[in-house]
Order: structure tokens, then sequence, then C-alpha cells
């Protein structure tokens, strides 16, 4: 059977295609918070149990096309690139771990920060990665591991530190560059990515200075608990290597597999990938379900039909990027999915280009800053040995981004764009 005939065909509209989304919420999210136990619902029974739900409630298909049709979901390209960074990204963590290097890059941490900087400086690390390199997953994989060192040397919470690092992360995937969200973001709305840029800074840099500052009043408890031990240099190099080729500009996959040779331990760390793999795997399967059973058509079609303003537009615009970003738990797929509807909108209602691209960008960004089957969050959770519930309650910037973005719509700011 050929599966590329199954692809561009989709079902009418439906409400009920998003089903299988709330089960996964229920059984996952709702049941974690009913026992008051974040690890009582493995993530991965969930995606199962809403996976099985998904197949069965696909019309027009017999049993071995759902199955296809599930298949293409969990195969795509997206997905598969993603799944090898995870392989990637599990061999550098646990080689980086095993010859020390962790420890190493905490130590010489914590000797250069003062305590009470120590949350602001991993926030600010965070922050200037992710906007040199464009990429949330690669910051986490580099800063996660060294945040949680810190914060076991300093008695903190080690979901909270976690939640300093993804919501840094998300400050430079959201206004890079080379960040494919503001590649797929500027191109669909037909604009020049440092315009993009210049309204996207207005509405990101008091969000990031307002959490912050935040992280410098919380940071003066702070105090290292254990003794700080000396530093050995040769050890941070397989860290250097990282950030600097990142910083650099090149790829992510490149960059870690650069990050493990200089480990000279290679292979281990690639098996303890295997839920998030599986987990990833069906996700997108569910996902690709729920757009053929027309459930991302159903979303666009009810949220455009009572538009009829330029602040409603905006507001439009923002509500479809982010159900469809839920729907996919890929930032970039929501943005491209629904960007040439926003731009439609936009020239009708008379929206700035370039305050839609920051739109489709921003709200991309904060939802998927905070879904906890998102790739950021399963790695960030993975690589600190965490459920993906208990880090979103610390997840400050995603949140504050997503008011100053709302009240960019509703206050009409900036001016200039609005």
């Amino acid at each position: 059977m050929n599966g590329e005939k199954l692809t561009p065909i989709t079902n009418k509209p439906s409400l009920w295609a998003l089903s299988p989304l709330l089960v996964f919420l229920c059984l996952y999210l709702v049941t974690s918070i009913i026992v008051n136990d974040f690890y009582k619902v493995p993530i991965t029974i969930a995606f199962m149990v809403s996976s099985v739900y998904a197949v069965c409630i696909t019309k027009g298909l017999s049993l071995n096309e759902r199955m296809l049709q599930y298949s293409i979901g969990a195969a795509n390209k997206n997905i598969m690139l993603m799944i090898w960074i995870f392989i990637l990204a599990g061999a550098f963590a646990q080689s980086a771990k095993d010859i020390g290097a962790i420890d190493a890059t905490v130590n010489l941490t914590l000797l250069l920060l003062p305590d009470n900087l120590l949350l602001a400086g991993i926030f600010l690390a965070a922050c200037f990665i992710s906007l040199s390199i464009g990429t949330s997953v690669g910051t986490i994989v580099a800063l996660v591991p060294v945040a949680a060192g810190i914060a076991e040397k300093t008695d903190m919470n080690l979901a909270f530190m976690t939640g300093i690092v993804v919501g840094g992360a998300f400050f430079g995937d959201n206004l890079s560059f080379i960040s494919d969200t503001t590649i797929a973001a500027t191109r669909t709305q037909g604009c020049a990515m440092r315009d993009k840029f210049r309204v996207n800074f207005m509405i990101a840099l008091p969000a990031a200075l307002m959490v912050f500052g935040y992280y410098i009043f919380r940071g003066m408890d702070v105090m290292t608990t254990h003794d700080i031990q000396s530093v050995e240099w040769i050890k941070i190099l397989p860290y250097l290597v990282v950030l600097g080729t990142a910083i650099a500009g090149m790829n992510v996959a490149l960059v870690l597999i650069l990050g493990i040779a200089t480990t000279g331990v290679i292979g281990t760390g690639i098996t303890g990938m295997g839920e998030l793999i599986i987990i990833t795997l069906m996700a997108g399967g569910m996902l690709e379900l729920i757009r053929f059973n027309g459930g991302v058509d159903y979303i666009i079609q009810k949220l455009t039909k009572h538009v009829n303003s330029k602040r409603g537009a905006e507001l439009c615009i923002a509500a479809l990027v982010n159900i469809a970003n839920f729907c996919t738990a890929n930032n970039t797929i929501a943005i491209i999915t629904v960007g040439p509807l926003a731009n439609d909108i936009a020239t009708r209602y008379r929206v700035d280009k370039r305050k839609s691209a920051s739109i489709l960008d921003t709200f991309s960004c904060v939802i998927q800053g905070i879904i906890p089957y998102g790739a950021q969050m399963l790695i960030a959770a993975k690589l600190a040995s965490l459920s993906p519930l208990s880090i979103i309650e610390y997840l400050y910037y995603p949140v504050a981004i997503g008011i100053f973005a709302l009240l960019s719509i509703f206050l009409r700011y900036p001016r200039r764009y609005s």
C-alpha cells in the first residue's frame, strides 16, 4: 500500500477528532493532579491508551490503513530528526557525566558566580546560548545537567532549577534569527526577519527582565552547602566544544557528535533515551490521526468565524497557533500549519505583517514551553530524572512572555506595529 496517498486526505472538520487529546490529558494530567503524584501515571501508558483510542475512532479507513496513517505521523521527518537528537543528547549527557565533565563544569560555575547570582546567571546563560544557536533543545541538553549539579550542591529544588533553563531556552528560540520558528513565521507572513525581531524584542525584553529580576531576588537566599572541589579544566573541554560550535552556528546533531567525540566515551546513555523515543513516536502518530480526522480543520473553522476587528484578528491568530501547537506538540509545524491562514487574516483586517509574525512565533513558544509532551519538556525531564509535570509550575518565563504578548494585543503595543 502506498502510504503517500493517505496523507493529504482528511475527514470533515470534527470536534470529536480532538477527543484523543482529551483522553491523554485526563489519563496523564488530571489523574496525576487528583492523586497528587506526578509519577503515578507513566506518560508512556497515557500515550499508548490515547493512541489506541485514536486508531479506533478514525473513520473511512480499514484497520491496516489506520495503522499506516498513524505510522506516517510517527515517521514524520521532524519526529525522526528529533529522535536522532534525543539519541545523541543521551549519549553526550551520559558520556560527559562518566568522565566528570558535568561535575567539573558545575564546580567552575560555582567558582565564578557568587551564590546570590547563581539563579540569574543560569537564566542569562540559557538566554544567551539559545539566542546564539537558535534552538531550545540544544540549550536544554547543554545546561540542564549543569543546573541539576548546581541544585544538588546548593540544596535547591531540582524542578525549579530545570525550569530556569527551559524558560531561558525559549527566550532565544523565540528571538534568534536562525531559529526555525523565526524562519517559518517570517516566511508565512512575508516580512523581514529583522523587522519581526524588533517587534518581538519589545515584547520579550520586559518579560525577560522581570523574570531575571525575580531570580536575582530569589537567589539572595541561595548558599552552597557542599564544598567546591578544585576545577579539573581538561574535563570542561566537551562543554566548551559543544557551546563553542553551537554558538558558531553548527548543526545541533553535529555539535553533539563532536561533544561525544571529545569525551572519549562512546555509546553510553543511548539506551536511556528509549522511553523518550517511544513517547515521541506515539505522540507523532496520535497527533497525525487528530489532523487526519479533521480536528485541526475544526479549530481553524470555528476560530475564524467571528473575527470583526484588528484586535480580534490578532487574538484569532494567537488562538490558532496556540491550539495548533497544542495539537501537534511542535511549534514550527504549528506555525507552518496556520501561517497561510494567519496571513490572510492579517491582510483582511490590516494587521501589520511584522506583528502577525511576532504573534505566531511568540505564542507558539509559549505553548511549546509549557506542554508536558513537547520535545523540550520531555528531554529536560529525562536529563533531570523528573516528571515533566513537576517542572511546569516553575516555568516563569513562558508564562511571563505569554502575558506580555496578550497585553501587546489588548494595549496595541508596540504602537508603531499595531
